[in-house]
């Protein structure tokens, strides 16, 4: 006979999740440091994240009688293709694919159907609902809080997409790792090329080149935009450059293979906005709309002081888009080179 361990883990792999763990419910692990985090402001305009904050604090809240989490992660790492070169923009490795949000949101469902079926109460969420997935992944020892915020596997890897479910049965947890496994190295604080990091595991949403060209929607203040390089979907810098990842496995995960890894500027800012939006839709490239990754391109060309994408930026220039207006005068502004 399964003990409920067995069984949630089960429930799990049944649904598709290779990496389960399991923490005992109680008040959130470290909710004073989000808290304090949020009042600092580092979370931008990002309000959702301050919402809801008893459910946060508790998952009690939500789902009264609660016992156990079963912390569910996804790898997502595959190798970056070859730089193309030329006026061409990278995307963030998770983004690479199709949206994490329908992959995991799928399993996710069906996995707490199945607990519901079998007379189990159960809540969970893929990063929209108000949880602390961190924390949650750290109490289950699927890793520990790394200098850069992100869980980290030691000497596995950080790429990774996480996922709670809280559910009313009881079952014997698994040990967390209480070990700084980031010891004195800083790779990541120093390598931010916007010096995001406040302190070590403190990020400056404000500072950040996720947040600028993901979820804002003006422009980064102009001091920032040089250290955008070519990013034009998201950041991996503190994650290429931790020790962790040097041997990372590839993910098994198809769905999340690099089939935008890379944008062609030029192309992107020829193409209708209507265009754009069909082509990334179900993708996570649909976050900031055509007129968001419009603007991103254009602080890329900016950087990549290029004279041949001043077809390009003069685009930008007659977009209908205040924001992408902006982007373009200052690309426009940017010293550039001829073309090799």
């Amino acid at each position: 006979m399964q003990s409920p361990r067995e069984y949630l883990l089960a429930r799990a792999g049944e649904s598709g999740f290779r990496v389960a763990r399991l923490a005992n419910v109680g008040p959130t692990p470290r909710f004073e440091a989000f808290k304090t985090w949020i009042a600092a402001g580092h979370h931008a305009d990002m309000a959702w994240l301050g919402s809801r904050m008893d459910e946060r604090s508790d998952p009690r809240h939500k789902l009264k009688s609660a016992k156990t989490a079963l912390v569910l992660a996804v790898e997502h790492h595959h190798e970056r293709p070859a730089d193309p070169g030329g006026r061409t923009g990278m995307v963030a490795r998770y983004a690479w694919g199709r949206d994490y949000h329908n992959l995991v949101g799928k399993r996710l469902k069906k996995l707490g159907k199945a607990l519901r079926a079998d007379g189990h109460g159960a809540w969970g969420g893929v990063d929209m609902a108000p949880i602390v997935e961190r924390a949650w992944a750290e109490a289950a020892g699927v890793g520990f809080v790394g200098k850069n915020t992100l869980v980290i596997a030691p000497g596995r890897t950080s790429w990774m997409v996480l996922a709670v479910m809280f559910v009313t049965l009881e079952a014997e947890p698994d040990r967390p790792i209480v070990r700084d496994h980031c010891g004195r190295c800083e790779r990541c604080l120093v390598g931010c090329p916007t010096g995001a990091f406040v302190g070590p595991r403190v990020v400056d949403a404000r500072r950040c080149i996720s947040y600028y060209t993901i979820e804002a929607a003006d422009l980064a203040p102009r001091e920032l935009l040089p250290g955008f390089g070519r990013w034009v979907f998201g950041c991996d810098v503190c994650q290429e450059v931790c020790p962790h990842n040097a041997g990372a496995p590839r993910s098994e995960e198809d769905d999340l293979l690099p089939r935008n890894a890379w944008l062609d500027l030029d192309e992107l800012l020829a193409t209708s906005d209507e265009a754009v939006d069909a082509r990334y839709l179900g993708t996570p490239l649909a976050r900031p709309g055509a007129v968001g990754l419009k603007r991103n391109a254009l602080v890329a060309l900016g950087n990549l002081h290029d004279r041949g994408a001043a077809p390009s930026v003069e685009r930008g220039l007659a977009h209908p888009s205040p924001v992408v207006q902006a982007a373009a005068a200052w690309a426009a502004a940017q010293p550039t080179v001829q073309p090799s």
